[in-house]
């Protein structure tokens, strides 16, 4: 470097870039921070390129990007904008984790705050078992053992998108309780070894629940709207699907004698009610309507085959 050139110390560049002596050795010593030279005793000396490329550093390091990815956007010059634009991305992701993490904390925290005593114990135990951000993955695992085996991948899909409810980002505590007993319910022992199917379904077998249960979802997205409007079952397109749905998997059609068969066999099988009333409350907004849901669209559906069979005796 000739005498006329720019040659600071670390402590004159750490002046002009308002920073702390130990920041600049601890960025030069990673390799991130450029020395122009030695002086004749062997200490740094930095020039205006340092300068800027410190600012550059503490500004992504302001937007809380990791060290590894700062050394990423400056090892790239020729496409930092691309390689800062993906580091922004993947840190707002991280950043929105984070966040739901947080609320679910909140959430959590409260619900133990509001409620009584007696039964601190007993939900610490609940949410304790819960991973934070919670995941699905228990209850997909349900359900994917009380499905049939073999049944196809796409319908499987299909049906764990309406059945898996999804954790909102912002729950109240109601809905962090409400999560929270679902994974209890979803992860305790069966004492059959697996979670028991409706026989009216099991019979269908793996081939016929490649129909029942496309159907079956036609059916409660027509029963859907007339949940919200509050309406009283009743016989009509979605009944129709319904029945349909049923006797596609069975090989049968749709008639009279059907209509009461089913019936009978469906008023006979086991319910999983507090698996859909647990649901409700995790995906209804707070002072919101209870949304519907796959288990209130089939109880729905259900009294309207009671209905037609009943008027047509």
């Amino acid at each position: 470097m000739s005498s006329y050139e720019v040659a600071w110390s670390i402590g004159e560049l750490a002046e002009r870039a308002g920073a702390t002596v130990k920041t600049v050795r601890f960025y030069s010593d990673s390799g991130l921070l450029p020395e122009a030279s030695r002086s004749g005793g062997g200490h740094r000396r930095y020039g205006p390129e340092a300068l800027e490329r410190l600012h550059l550093i503490r500004s992504l390091r302001t937007l809380d990007l990791p060290l590894p990815e700062v050394r990423r956007v400056l090892e790239n010059e020729g496409a930092a904008g691309r390689v800062l634009e993906d580091a922004v991305a993947g840190r707002l992701r991280e950043l929105g984790s984070e966040l739901k993490a947080l609320r679910w904390r909140e959430a959590a925290l409260r619900l133990v705050q509001e409620c009584p005593p007696a039964e601190q114990a007993d939900r610490l135990r609940l949410i304790g078992a819960v991973n934070i951000p919670p995941s699905t993955a228990p209850l997909a695992r349900f359900w994917r053992a009380w499905l049939p085996p073999r049944m196809p991948t796409r319908a499987t899909s299909a049906f764990l998108e309406v059945a898996v409810p999804q954790p909102p980002d912002e729950p109240e505590p109601a809905q962090v309780l409400a999560f929270a007993r679902l994974h209890a319910m979803t992860t305790a022992p069966c004492p059959g070894g697996r979670q028991p199917q409706p026989e009216v379904h099991r019979v269908a077998g793996a081939r016929g629940a490649a129909t029942l249960y496309p159907g079956l979802a036609e059916a409660y997205e027509l029963a859907v709207p007339q949940l919200r409007r509050a309406r009283d079952p009743y016989p009509g397109e979605a009944l129709d699907a319904y029945v349909a749905a049923y006797a596609s998997a069975y090989g049968s059609r749709d008639s009279r004698e059907f209509r009461r068969m089913l019936a009978a066999q469906l008023a006979a099988e086991p319910r999983l009610d507090l698996y859909w009333e647990l649901t409700a409350v995790v995906l209804t907004p707070p002072g919101g309507r209870p949304e519907p849901t796959p288990g209130s669209a089939d109880d729905w559906l259900r009294t309207a085959l009671e209905q037609d069979n009943a008027a047509a005796a």
